[in-house]
C-alpha cells in the first residue's frame, strides 16, 4: 500500500524589519575597550556588562557625549567650588557612562530607571540637577515634560536652583531658554525651551493632580522624605506612556528607617537587581552603603558609604558627628543613615543594647524587696496586643549600683500567640514556659489578669501610685483599680510635657547604671525596638509609630518613672485630683 505524502506547510517569510532585528542579535557584541569596562562596572556590587540583554549594547560616543558636557557646559553653583566646572568624579562618571552609552536594539537609552542611593553630602542633588539639564539640552525627544519633584516644594526647589544657577552660568545654555521662578517661595519654577515645546519644572507634592502628566524624565528627590506613595505613583504611572521612547525615571534619597515605606520598597528592588534576583537590564541600581556588620566608628567603613569623602564631605566633619553619635546614643541611629546609608531598625535609637545589657544584674529577688515603696506603670495598647505593667522600685538594692529595680508583665491573648509569634518573630511562647509573659483566654487581653496582678502587687508592695495611658484604659484603670479597689491611680498623657522629664530620668538611670532589671528578655526586647523623637526644645519621648516593634514594656516602665519623679515621696502631687491626673 502506497504511503501518502505529507502536506508541509509553507514557511512565513520573515518581513526586513524581523529580519534586521534577528540579525542584530546574532551579531556579536562589540569588545569594550578595557578603560570603559572597568569605568562601567565601579557601580558597587553591579556589573552592567553581564546583566545587558544580547540587543544591547554600550555606545563609547555617547557616554562621551555626556561625560563631556558636565564640566564643558555645567558650573557649580554653591560653596567653595561655586563658578568652577561640574569636573565628575569616577564614581559620578561611571553612572553617568552607564545612564546614556548604553542602548537598546532600537537606538534609545537602556536604563529607563535608576536609584542614586548615596549618603549626604556627596553631591547627589546636584548630580541629578545636571542629569535633568542634560536630557532636556541633549535627548532627541520633542516636547519633553521634565520634572524635579520631592516631598515638598522647598525640597525640589533646592536641586531646581543648582540646575536654574548652571544655566545662568553657560551663556550656551542660557540663551536656548527660558528661565521662570526660582528666587524664594514655592511659586513657577521651571527651565523652558519654547522652540522645541520643552521643560524641566518643580512639581509639587499634591500628587492626586499629577495623573495627567506625560513625563519624560523625572528627578524625585529624597524618596526617603515621602510620606505616602502617592506622588511616586503618579510620576510612576505617567512615565509609562507610549509616546515616550525613552523615558527615565530617577530616585535619589538616603537610607530610610525600617518600616513600610516606599523608600524601602524601591531600595529592595534595587538591591535585588544588583545581587541578580531580579533580572531587570533597564534598572541601573546605584547603592553606596555600608555593610550591617562592619564597625560604623571606623573611617574605613566611612569609605565605602560616602565616595565623595574628602571632596565634598569633609573627613573632619564626620569624624565630629561620630563622635557626638558615640556621646549622644540618641544621634547614633541619625549618623548611620544619614552618613553611612544603614537602614536602621528605629529612625532614631535611643539608647545602645550592650549599655541596657550592663544594668542586667542578677536575677531580681522579690524578698529583698518585699514591702518597699513602688510605682507601677501600666500600657494596655491595643487589647488584641501586648499588654504592659511594670513596677519601678526606687532605692531596692546597692549592689553592684544597681538602685532602682524594673519588674515588668505582661499579657498577649492565648488564641492568636502561636500566630503572633510567626508574625512577629518572637518567642512568645518560648517567654510564656519561662514564665515571662501571661496568655489570657480568648483572642483579646482580658485585663481581669491585669487587675489580679495590680492587686497582688498592691498587697506586696507599698503602692505609692499608678499611672496609665488613659487612650482605652478609662475603665479598667481608673473605674475598676481606682474607684472600685480603692488604689491610687493617675492618668499620664503621652505628650512632650508629661514625659519628657521620666524619659529622660529614665535614660540618666541606664547610662549611669543605677537601673537594676535582671536581664528580663521582653524588656530587652522592647528597648531594641525603641525610636524616640524630639521637638524644637529637645524634649524626647518614645515614638510607637516610628519603633520597630512592640515597645509597650519601656512605655509602661517610662510612666512608673514619671509617677515616681512626679511624687518622689508618696506625697499627693498638686495634680492629682480624685486619683486622676491631668496634664
Amino acid at each position: 500500500m502506497a504511503k501518502t505524502a505529507t502536506t508541509r506547510k509553507p514557511r512565513k517569510t520573515r518581513s526586513p524589519r524581523r529580519a534586521r532585528a534577528a540579525a542584530r542579535r546574532k551579531r556579536p557584541r562589540p569588545a569594550l575597550t578595557q578603560k570603559w569596562t572597568r569605568l562601567l562596572r565601579r557601580i558597587p556590587g553591579y556589573d552592567p556588562i553581564a546583566t545587558a540583554d544580547p540587543d544591547m549594547r554600550f555606545d563609547p560616543a555617547a557616554a562621551q557625549l555626556a561625560l563631556d558636557f558636565f564640566p564643558e557646559m555645567l558650573h557649580h553653583v554653591e560653596g567653595a567650588v561655586a563658578g568652577k566646572p561640574f569636573v565628575l568624579e569616577i564614581w559620578q562618571r561611571s553612572v553617568i557612562a552607564n545612564l546614556f552609552g548604553w542602548k537598546r536594539a532600537d537606538g534609545t537609552r537602556r536604563y529607563r530607571r535608576a536609584l542614586l542611593y548615596v549618603p549626604r553630602k556627596n553631591g547627589k542633588t546636584p548630580l541629578g540637577a545636571g542629569i535633568g539639564l542634560y536630557v532636556l539640552f541633549c535627548d532627541p525627544e520633542p516636547g519633553q515634560q521634565n520634572y524635579i519633584a520631592g516631598a515638598d516644594s522647598d525640597q525640589a526647589a533646592l536641586a531646581f536652583r543648582h540646575a536654574k544657577g548652571m544655566v545662568e552660568h553657560e551663556p550656551e545654555l542660557s540663551s536656548r531658554c527660558t528661565l521662570y521662578g526660582g528666587k524664594g517661595g514655592t511659586g513657577h519654577k521651571s527651565i523652558v525651551r519654547p522652540h522645541e515645546n520643552s521643560y524641566l519644572r518643580v512639581i509639587s507634592a499634591d500628587a492626586h493632580t499629577k495623573f495627567g502628566q506625560n513625563p519624560h524624565f523625572i528627578d524625585l528627590e529624597e524618596l526617603h522624605a515621602q510620606p505616602t506613595r502617592r506622588l511616586y505613583d503618579a510620576l510612576r504611572t505617567g512615565a509609562v506612556s507610549q509616546n515616550r521612547r525613552q523615558p527615565l525615571f530617577l530616585c535619589i534619597t538616603t537610607a530610610d528607617w525600617d518600616h513600610p515605606s516606599v523608600c524601602n520598597e524601591e531600595y529592595d528592588y534595587a538591591r535585588k537587581v544588583r545581587d541578580g534576583v531580579i533580572h531587570d537590564p533597564g534598572y541601573l541600581p546605584v547603592i553606596y552603603e555600608a555593610p550591617h556588620d562592619a564597625d560604623w566608628r571606623s573611617p574605613k567603613t566611612w569609605a565605602i558609604a560616602n565616595p565623595n569623602l574628602g571632596v565634598s564631605v569633609s573627613k573632619q566633619a564626620l569624624a565630629d558627628l561620630c563622635k557626638e553619635a558615640q556621646e549622644k546614643p540618641a544621634f547614633e541611629n541619625e549618623f548611620k543613615r544619614q552618613h553611612l546609608n544603614i537602614r536602621t531598625e528605629q529612625a532614631q535609637r535611643w539608647l545602645p543594647l550592650e549599655t541596657w545589657d550592663q544594668c542586667a544584674g542578677p536575677p531580681i529577688e522579690l524578698d529583698a524587696i518585699r514591702g518597699k515603696p513602688a510605682y507601677l506603670g501600666i500600657d494596655l495598647s491595643s487589647n488584641t496586643d501586648l499588654t504592659a505593667c511594670v513596677a519601678f522600685i526606687p532605692d531596692a538594692a546597692d549592689r553592684d549600683h544597681h538602685k532602682h529595680a524594673a519588674l515588668p508583665f505582661y499579657w498577649i491573648p492565648a488564641d492568636n500567640a502561636e500566630i503572633r509569634q510567626r508574625r512577629d518573630r518572637v518567642p512568645y511562647l518560648a517567654w510564656r514556659d519561662q514564665g515571662l509573659i501571661e496568655l489570657t483566654p480568648g483572642n483579646t487581653v482580658d485585663y481581669s489578669y491585669l487587675r489580679k496582678r495590680v492587686k497582688l502587687l498592691a498587697e506586696f508592695f507599698d503602692i505609692q501610685s499608678i499611672g496609665f495611658d488613659p487612650w482605652n484604659a478609662g475603665h479598667i484603670c481608673h473605674h475598676q483599680l481606682g474607684e472600685q479597689d480603692g488604689l491610687p491611680v493617675a492618668e499620664v498623657r503621652q505628650g512632650f510635657v508629661t514625659m519628657n522629664e521620666p524619659c529622660k530620668r529614665l535614660e540618666t538611670l541606664i547610662l549611669s547604671r543605677q537601673l537594676w532589671h535582671g536581664g528580663n528578655s521582653i524588656l530587652r526586647w522592647n528597648l531594641s525596638n525603641v525610636a524616640v523623637r524630639t521637638d524644637a526644645s529637645e524634649n524626647l519621648k518614645f515614638d510607637k509609630e516610628r519603633s520597630a516593634d512592640r515597645i509597650d514594656g519601656l512605655v509602661a516602665l517610662a510612666i512608673a518613672v514619671q509617677r515616681w519623679t512626679d511624687n518622689p515621696d508618696g506625697a499627693a502631687s498638686v495634680y492629682d485630683s480624685r486619683g486622676v491626673l491631668y496634664l
